[in-house]
């Protein structure tokens, strides 16, 4: 059985559930209602506050706070709670929120994601597996980001927006419309700018697959989205372009983002 290691410095609650093979290091403060899975490593200098559990071998940095407060002035001290996966690398200064009662009250980080330095994950968010927050990438309120997303340095994305599976946020980009699946979008006020193709060749998508996506959206540039995806649903489709699709049709309370001219 891997031994526990707690730094003498280091505050936790009596009540706090601690896993097997755990590393606590200087000045971390754990509160009564957190649970840390097998493996897991906090530096230092880190609080995991509120209703939080973190999975196993998960990697938290210096000065992370995590479960913490909503940043959200509705939010009135209900009980809500941050689910945190396995095998996540959180880096310095990350910031992650749990829900609202208004928002389902849990915020869901899957597994083997890269949470870089500065990040911020806010209130009832789901974040897919191996999801990227580059440094200084924030995620407002409810808003999904499926599988394999990657949001760029300084980038934001406004509350409710849903982003695709292997979708791509360029750095310094502002989202405030959905974006689907295998989707690259960059500029000051993001703009579909064609296909994540290295996402997508990475991911081991054949050529025909590409060819399919890239038709499209080329199809999907001439009109609105849900018209035009509701018309090639119609039709035969591979299992890429069917995702993108029940993506488009799917329930969203925000737009789309459209093509670039």
């Amino acid at each position: 059985m891997a031994e526990t290691r707690i730094h003498p410095s280091a505050v936790l609650d009596p009540a706090a559930r601690i896993g097997e093979g755990c590393e606590i290091g200087p000045f971390c403060v754990i509160g009564p209602e957190v649970s840390l899975g097998r493996g897991v490593v906090l530096k230092s200098h880190v609080v995991v506050a509120g209703e939080t559990a973190i999975g196993d071998e998960t990697v938290v940095f210096p000065f992370a706070s995590l479960g913490e407060v909503p940043q959200d002035l509705k939010f009135r001290g209900e009980r809500t709670r941050l689910d945190i996966g396995a095998r996540n690398r959180i880096r310095e200064y990350v910031t992650m929120n749990p829900g609202t009662e208004g928002g389902g009250g849990v915020t869901r980080i899957g597994d083997d994601g890269l949470f870089m330095a500065g990040s911020h994950v806010a209130h009832d968010c789901r974040i897919g597996d191996r999801v990227i927050l580059v440094n200084n990438a924030s995620v407002a309120g409810h808003c999904v980001l499926e599988d394999d997303v990657i949001v760029g340095g300084l980038s934001g994305v406004h509350q409710f927006v849903r982003i695709g599976r292997g979708a791509m946020i360029g750095a310094v980009t502002m989202v405030t419309a959905d974006v689907i699946p295998f989707g690259l979008v960059q500029g000051p006020r993001g703009h579909l700018d064609g296909l994540n193709l290295v996402g997508l060749k990475r991911r081991g998508a054949s050529r025909e697959d590409i060819h399919a996506l890239r038709d499209m959206l080329a199809q999907l540039g001439r009109g609105s989205f849900r018209d035009t995806a509701r018309h090639l649903a119609e039709a035969e489709n591979g299992p890429m372009v069917r995702e993108v699709l029940d993506f488009i049709l799917g329930p969203s309370d925000r737009s789309f983002l459209a093509p670039h001219p």
